[in-house]
């Protein structure tokens, strides 16, 4: 019986070549779409789940509330060992220190790299809590003893080659010798951690020694905290009893912490404590891809019950000769099981081709072997089914009930193949669905723009930022370089400081006491280390004062606009002479100078307070303003003068605009995919229409022949032909327009500084829908119009 259904439904697809193509194209777009979604989904939904006990390991973080609440992945030193004595909730407690940017050297390879996110220096238990075995199969890693480190696989082939990499050293920083224990095996892709090199925890005395102390004073975002908890642990409970440290350790700071526990399968997904991806992200991109799916479906719906008028004369046939409802009805699900199997072959395709995109477009590394596991399988077998009865249910119900004897005399009416009414509220679905996507995409890429294009309070174009090593190189030398490289030709500035204007990954923050005042303020105040040409190389503003001079000791700072608001001031001059006292005392200076706010964070996050003053001890970085025309000679220079300084050390430099812009590569990720989203829906969507056009002339034949005869002109018959769908566009618009509306309110409430959502980018929206759905519709209905009114009276 089955074999006998798929004969006829594959001669029913050979013979209706045109809509069966649409429909097997448009499915095809939907199941493409859910199987990328759904590649992308699980990934991120895998991280770091194939730990052992990967339920009970826990991060420790902090909220830090100060005039705003602050989400910190850290907790500080003391945090861990005070833990473990005190409570005895956790199996193992270990912290580990991010840290990069050093040169490695292995002297007897002549071979010299700089790392940079690879570098980790961690307590032994944390290879107790996490499970990244060694190559030989042991969990057991010998990384106790001060100066010894294991790696990765692929570090070791990168450092040594194909020699066995244990018992080899290799020098750190130029300061210390360390010695290979163990090598780990590569680390899964669905790891929150893209470490090779794990160094001991004692180590760590030499490059970081607050990280590496039980200090209470402050928190390093460099520090984490990691726990494997006894099973069954009442997180709530933990939390309220370790909120007495605050009291305890921190007594005399103004800022108030909360120390929480964060599960290890929220670290990855959320974004408040600078997750890999944001949850909601994840529940967007599903959810647009089930919309996707959805108008296919619908697409197949709307042509499979307008081709019905075509059938009715099989159906009828069939029912005279006895055939029953359920066998008509299977049959015709049958024809859309074929039409789904073959579409999602088509799927897996566009898959496959546009799989290396999607992983550049969102640094992963999936390979079909991802797609050959049970999950997988389970998911398309669950797609296709719920889509074979989802598209053809309904159309398969309406072929079943034809009456026979209306079928045979060719006499159906709308009533009989699916009543227009329907047919037209999932056109205008479709039609909602493409005008939300597509006011998305504008209004996300007018945000984008604005915040990497605006005025963001200081110079970013043609800078170049350049490390300065300084362990052992005297401030003199690096002042020499400094001049040294301000006297050529292509450049034009140059200052040295702690960070830039906009560096959001290196803030450091620290309490402040103004004008002598009995107790710090409410707000942390950012430090911007700097020299004396730090405003003239990023070109700041001065709002009052002047410039600090730089002198042996520090009585001189600059302040922005934003602190002389907090503190109440109501112009700038009224802080000039003030004194501040930063850092628990440990600077002591007045005020000179006022400078205008500059966005020191990405603009979903409001402008701090900042103040900027001589600090030579933390500088670490060349700012260097040079000419673009020259920059390639230029680069060249300035590398062959730092490396005379810093022959140890591996020159490497950065374009400040294009460390503003990584700031939001999460976002420009999000507007591609919400971009491609777009046209895809608004693809499926002119299928659909041309589908649908096709059917509605051939109802409309035998009216536009009358029409014509009786004068009707060329362009009366046109609007008889489009104004359904000009209509069903327009509602359409009224409905999506409020829908898109409250999502990007919403979206853009991220964002401190943002865009407006203008009514033209509706109408844009609506317009293009309508511009492109006349673009489709075009060549059908001016040949409809054009055709010779004896022909189309001659349709009965």
């Amino acid at each position: 019986m089955f074999k006998t259904q798929l004969k006829i439904a594959w001669r029913g697809l050979i013979k209706r070549r045109v809509p069966s193509l649409i429909n097997i194209l448009g499915l095809a777009i939907g199941f493409a779409c859910a199987i990328l979604i759904f590649l992308f989904v699980s990934h991120h939904l895998n991280y770091d789940k194939f730990h052992n006990n990967s339920e009970n390991i826990y991060r420790f973080v902090t909220e830090e509330r100060t005039d705003k609440l602050e989400y910190t992945a850290s907790v500080p030193p003391g945090f861990a060992n005070a833990f473990k004595e005190d409570y005895g909730y956790a199996d193992k407690m270990a912290k580990m220190v991010y840290w990069g940017d050093e040169v490695i050297t292995v002297d007897e390879r002549n071979l010299k790299i700089k790392v940079a996110d690879e570098l980790r220096f961690v307590e032994a238990d944390f290879f107790k809590i996490f499970n990244f075995p060694l190559i030989n199969g042991s969990n057991e890693v010998p990384i106790t003893e001060p100066n010894t480190a294991v790696i990765t696989e692929e570090m070791a082939k990168q450092l040594f080659g194909k020699e066995n990499p244990v018992g080899k050293t290799f020098v750190l920083g130029n300061l210390e010798l360390i010695t290979i224990t163990g090598v780990l095996k590569n680390f899964p892709k669905t790891s929150m951690f893209n470490s090779k090199i794990f160094i001991s925890f004692p180590t760590l005395n030499s490059f970081f020694d607050f990280a590496a102390s039980e200090s209470w004073g402050g928190i390093t975002s460099n520090l984490m905290c990691f726990g494997l908890l006894h099973p069954n642990q009442d997180i709530a409970a933990i939390e309220s009893n370790i909120a007495e440290y605050p009291k305890k350790f921190r007594a005399k700071s103004k800022n108030k912490h909360t120390y929480k526990l964060q599960a290890l399968s929220d670290i990855h997904l959320n974004a408040a404590y600078s997750g890999g991806v944001n949850e909601k992200t994840l529940l967007i991109f599903a959810l647009i891809g089930l919309f996707i799916l959805g108008m296919a479906c619908i697409n197949f719906i709307n042509l499979s019950t307008g081709q019905s008028v075509y059938r009715s004369k099989e159906v009828g046939m069939r029912k005279v000769v006895g055939g029953l409802k359920n066998q008509l009805f299977w049959q015709f699900m049958v024809e859309t099981l074929l039409t789904s199997i073959l579409a999602l072959v088509v799927g897996l395709g566009i898959c496959f081709m546009v799989l290396p995109w999607f992983n550049a477009l969102f640094d992963l590394s999936l390979s079909l072997k991802d797609l050959v596991n049970v999950q997988f399988i389970g998911f398309l077998f669950l797609l296709l089914t719920i889509v074979t009865f989802l598209a053809g249910s309904y159309p398969g119900i309406l072929l079943a009930r034809i009456t026979p004897i209306l079928a045979l005399k060719n006499q159906l009416s709308t009533k009989n193949t699916g009543r227009s009414l329907t047919r037209k509220g999932l056109v205008i679905a479709q039609f909602t669905i493409a005008i939300v996507l597509i006011v998305g995409t504008i209004v996300i890429n007018q945000q984008l723009t604005y915040a990497i294009s605006s005025d963001l309070g200081y110079r970013k174009n043609s800078i170049v930022i350049i490390e300065i090593p300084t362990e052992e190189t005297a401030a003199v030398q690096i002042k020499g370089l400094k001049e040294r490289i301000s006297n050529y030709a292509g450049v034009e500035k140059i200052t040295m400081a702690f960070s830039s204007p906009g560096a959001g990954d290196r803030n450091w923050g620290t309490s402040v006491r103004y004008n002598n005042k009995p107790e710090s303020e409410e707000f942390s105040i950012d430090v911007k280390a700097a020299d004396a040409d730090y405003l003239n190389t990023y070109e700041i503003s001065l709002l009052g004062g002047r410039n600090f001079i730089e002198k042996d000791t520090i009585d001189e700072v600059l302040v922005n606009k934003t602190f002389v608001n907090k503190v109440g001031a109501t112009d700038v001059n009224e802080v000039l002479g003030k004194k501040l006292e930063l850092n628990g005392g440990g600077i002591q200076a007045k005020i000179v100078g006022v400078v205008s706010d500059f966005h020191d964070r990405s603009f979903t996050e409001s402008i701090s307070p900042v103040f900027i003053a001589p600090l030579e001890d933390i500088y670490s970085e060349f700012a260097i303003s040079i000419h673009m025309d020259q920059a390639g000679e230029t680069l060249s220079y300035i590398e062959r003068e730092w490396s005379q300084l810093f022959p140890d050390f591996v020159f490497d430099y950065e374009f400040l605009d294009d460390k503003v812009a990584e700031q939001y590569r999460s976002e420009q990720q999000f507007l591609s995919l919400t971009k491609v989203f777009s046209v895809l829906a608004i693809l499926i969507g002119c299928l659909g229409v041309y589908g649908l056009i096709s059917f509605f002339i051939t109802q409309k034949t035998k009216e536009i022949g009358i029409r014509k005869v009786l004068g009707s002109s060329l362009g009366n018959i046109l609007a008889l032909l489009t104004k359904d769908f000009m209509t069903m566009i327009l509602l359409a618009g009224v409905i999506a327009s409020p829908i898109a509306w409250l999502l990007m309110s919403r979206w853009l409430e991220n964002y401190k500084y943002h865009t407006a959502l203008s009514w033209w980018i509706f109408v844009l929206a609506i317009a293009g829908v309508i511009f492109l759905t006349m673009l489709t519709m075009g060549y059908k209905t001016l040949r409809a119009a054009k055709v010779n009114p004896i022909k189309s009276l001659r349709t009965e």
